[in-house]
């Protein structure tokens, strides 16, 4: 089995990386700066246990795909942001055949129904781990021994050889990783989670405990319920997580921030909260739900990415008294 990672960031340089360090096949696909960085030096994967360097082929995705020579075997895993998944889809369309298998190792919903239009082979990926890229053919793993929770299914539903070769494969390379026929029970849930991601970007780590974080779940709650839509309760969450990720300091430095931060911090000029508060927005106005802070939030995250606003440029009180009804 031939994995390709299309998009090494945070996520998929550390899978990346350590599918590489476990003898396996693997080939990134990047850009920029980062794809020169990695391609001249080779990916750095930095955790608690140390820093690892591996070689590995990688692909700037601004200069086409056709080098990729993708077969219909080879396993895809797109790690790019949500709002980026459609360019993609629509340029592996064009060099690779419909029967090639795609995981969505994203965050949101709607990744896996945007691939299943071009793609019959699906899998869904629910991703819990704390990792970070900030800087050119590095990636930061802070999470050990375990370096993450990337439990795997079939969109919309269901496990075959595929799927238990995924998980058997990414738990060989210090992850852990169930194979699961109800995986998008899991990223629902986890959608809860993220719903907190652009108050964190906007105000820091903080922002994560203010009252909008609560009341943009609660209406994500209340939206699930309308839509029947059905989410691994807190207690399921808090039993899978269990002491398995160990957020740990590297130089005496902690993570700085989660993933829509990140996208500040590097100033890529793109979010993808239209993925996380917008699907409940979405939702809510589908089954007739208000949902008046997600739709704040939402909008927040446009105005930040318009004002090339970097992390934590609002103080809490600041943003709650902002957003308040």
């Amino acid at each position: 089995m031939r994995f390709t990672i299309f998009g090494a960031g945070a996520i998929g340089g550390v899978i990346g990386g350590r599918l590489v360090q476990a003898g396996r096949d693997v080939q990134l696909v990047a850009r920029g700066s980062h794809a020169a960085a990695i391609a001249a030096d080779g990916l750095t994967v930095r955790s608690p246990l140390g820093d690892v360097t591996v070689a590995l082929p990688v692909i700037d995705s601004t200069s086409g795909l056709e080098r990729l020579r993708l077969h219909a075997d080879d396993v895809v895993i797109v790690a790019v942001k949500s709002d980026a998944t459609i360019g993609v889809i629509d340029e592996l369309a064009r060099v690779a055949p419909p029967s090639l298998h795609i995981v969505c190792a994203q965050n949101g919903v709607e990744n896996e129904r945007v691939a299943l239009r071009s793609f019959a082979n699906v899998q869904a990926m629910c991703v819990m781990m704390p990792a970070e890229h900030l800087e050119p053919g590095v990636v930061v793993a802070y999470s050990s021994p375990v370096a993450g929770l990337l439990d795997v299914g079939r969109f919309p539903g269901g496990v075959d050889d595929t799927t238990e070769a995924i998980a058997a494969a990414l738990s060989g390379a210090g992850f852990e990783s169930i194979a699961r026929a109800d995986v998008m029970r899991w990223k629902y849930a986890k959608l809860l989670m993220n719903l907190g991601n652009v108050i964190e970007a906007a105000s820091g780590t903080e922002g994560r405990g203010l009252e909008l974080a609560s009341q943009a779940r609660r209406e994500a709650r209340a939206c699930y319920e309308a839509a029947g839509i059905d989410f691994a309760s807190g207690e399921e969450d808090r039993d899978r997580r269990g002491d398995k990720i160990s957020i740990g300091e590297i130089d005496g430095a902690v993570r700085s921030g989660g993933s829509t931060w990140q996208s500040l911090a590097r100033s890529t000029g793109r979010i993808e909260t239209d993925f996380l508060n917008g699907e409940i927005v979405l939702l809510g106005r589908l089954h007739g739900v208000a949902t008046p802070v997600n739709e704040r939030l939402a909008r927040l995250g446009h105005e930040l990415v318009a004002a090339g606003a970097p992390p934590g440029s609002i103080d809490s009180d600041e943003l709650a008294a902002r957003l308040a009804g």
